[in-house]
């Protein structure tokens, strides 16, 4: 029996990096029975038949974390990747990411990639908004070499999700980190916009420069589920210490004598947060009516 790291799962094929090398596994039977889906991160015990040198996972060891978008576990941290320009930031996607983050339990940090193209430092007010919670973030750019050292930095020692919109630039800032990677970018849709999807699956890579790192497939929507209205104040990292409300059930929205909406009214909470607050609370009510 050996151990190690599933670093790809492909048509029920699981990919096994047990430092000395890389096996082709299948999941045993027992996994599907219990409803049981081995993940990119997990760690494994696994029998190699010695003559094909392919392999069965026998055992998964206990998560300390997991995300189902993208679906990896054990993770440290999750790199939350948009563009400036070129597809324009949508601040809305980014809430929603920053809200799931929290609700998994990872470290954040946000990229703001393509930052050449801010000439208008239309960034700014979102720089703002990221310092205020606070939220580690930094500005990178593959094309004028911008934060790629730091980044590099941020990544070392830790196994990472990069995870963001398609068009983000993702892979072009691990092909940078990591120029022997040759991982596939991709353009924008002329007619949409938007970046064509290039990675197909989520995959641990190793970098040249230390860590592992998991480049996701992008995406242009994100519903958050299974969090409850009561909760979601509570992935509001800057919320918590105005949580002085008259009632209990507060939930910062139409109530009076409101320690959150106080604290906004004060400018001590950002408004683009608290607007964002709003409108996925508004979201999470209106999708338990249906």
């Amino acid at each position: 029996m050996l151990s190690g790291v599933i670093t790809k799962g492909i048509g029920g094929f699981y990919y096994v990096d047990t430092v000395d090398r890389i096996y082709e596994c299948r999941a045993r039977g027992r996994f599907r029975k219990e409803n049981i889906v081995p993940m990119v991160g997990d760690r494994v015990d696994i029998d190699i038949d010695d003559r094909t040198k392919q392999g069965y996972v026998i055992n998964i060891h206990d998560r300390k974390n997991q995300m189902q978008r993208p679906v990896v576990a054990n993770i440290d941290q999750v790199i939350i990747v948009f563009a400036a320009k070129k597809p324009d930031i949508n601040i809305s996607l980014l809430q929603k990411f920053l809200v799931y983050g929290e609700s998994v339990r990872l470290k954040i940090i946000v990229c703001i990639n393509k930052i050449d193209l801010d000439e208008s430092n239309e960034m700014n007010p979102i720089i703002a908004m990221l310092s205020s919670v606070p939220y580690d973030f930094i500005c990178t750019s593959v094309l004028k070499a911008i934060g790629i050292n730091e980044l590099k930095e941020k990544l070392k020692d830790n196994i990472s999700v990069f995870a963001g919109p398609s068009g983000a630039g993702k892979s072009s800032l691990l092909n940078s980190i990591s120029p022997g990677l040759f991982l596939k970018t991709g353009d924008l849709s002329r007619k949409t916009d938007r970046g064509t999807h290039t990675t197909r699956h989520a995959e641990l890579i190793k970098l040249d420069s230390g860590g592992l790192v998991v480049d996701t497939p992008g995406f242009t929507s994100f519903e958050l589920v299974d969090i409850d209205e009561r909760e979601l104040q509570y992935l509001f990292p800057e919320f918590q210490s105005h949580l002085n409300c008259r009632f209990p059930s507060c939930r910062h929205y139409k109530e009076p004598e409101c320690g959150v909406k106080e604290a906004v009214d004060a400018g001590i909470i950002d408004p683009i947060r608290y607007e964002h607050y709003i409108q996925i609370l508004s979201e999470i009510k209106k999708n338990r009516r249906y």
